[in-house]
């Protein structure tokens, strides 16, 4: 996939993307009551996980009409998308797992818009394999989806560094990514857990106390176990990342479109006319 080529279609469809996620996590809080836990999205989690369907599609399509993903790199999407996904079912320590090392490392070496593709497929695949299919699942596509975005733009940075410090930088962004991820998943039902107290939400409360509250229920509930993830998501990528990177900068490389151009024959003076 060409990294310097965004045409307005594809940007189009890249902003509905981030639009429509912004609006999938943080529509709760301009509802004017609090539902039950028991329906947190559920009417809204199947629209979303198909609108989130149709856009990558979508953003496929288009990509391969304009030139800027050929069928090898659809492939390429498919086999990282399935590789990730497996990953996800390893039991590896601190609660870490493999899809998410997987999503940094091919979204650093194929670029923002491929990284989100990879996220929302590899997300998606995991959760057929798993069983993981309820209304958490478009929100953690979205969520990994983010992941992948941002170690495409990150790469686009550490392309020219050495390989030991581009894959430093990386393992940083992932130890980051795991706690980015942790705290935007949980905003997907946060809204609408119950209680009264400084760890929950409530219709009427401003920004800087909704900010607040949130803040003491991410440290209370999930900051140990996105830590212990944010340091596996590192740890991999220290141990896997400069032959994964090489590999997959590689293929890379040898999958960007190319434009042949054939220079014009000459015309010969001698030749009949008509």
């Amino acid at each position: 996939m060409t990294r310097d080529r965004l045409t307005a279609g594809t940007a189009l469809i890249y902003t509905m993307v981030g639009i429509c996620g912004v609006a999938a996590f943080l529509y709760p809080f301009w509802l004017p009551g609090r539902a039950l836990p028991s329906e947190a999205h559920s009417t809204t989690a199947p629209f979303v996980a198909a609108l989130m369907a149709t856009l990558v599609m979508l953003a496929v399509t288009v990509e391969i009409r304009q030139g800027t993903m050929s069928g090898s790199t659809v492939a390429v999407l498919a086999v990282l998308a399935s590789s990730a996904g497996m990953l996800r079912l390893l039991d590896l320590p601190g609660g870490g797992s493999g899809i998410f090392f997987l999503v940094v490392l091919g979204g650093a070496a194929f670029g923002a818009r491929f990284g989100i593709l990879l996220g929302l497929s590899a997300m998606a695949v995991s959760a057929v394999l798993t069983g993981g299919i309820g209304p958490w699942l478009p929100f953690q596509m979205l969520g990994l989806g983010l992941m992948g975005a941002l170690a495409g733009w990150v790469g686009s940075l550490t392309r020219r560094l050495p390989a030991r410090g581009e894959v430093i930088v990386l393992a940083a962004l992932g130890w980051v990514s795991g706690f980015l991820y942790g705290a935007v998943l949980n905003l997907w039902f946060w809204p609408f857990a119950i209680g009264e107290g400084p760890l929950s939400w409530n219709p009427g409360l401003g920004l800087t106390e909704t900010i607040e509250h949130y803040w003491s229920f991410y440290v209370a509930t999930s900051l140990a176990w996105d830590a212990a993830g944010a340091l596996m998501n590192a740890v991999l990528i220290l141990v896997t990342g400069i032959p994964v990177m090489r590999t997959l900068r590689r293929f890379s490389s040898r999958l960007l479109p190319a434009v042949h151009i054939e220079a014009p024959t000459e015309l010969s003076l001698d030749a009949p006319v008509g």
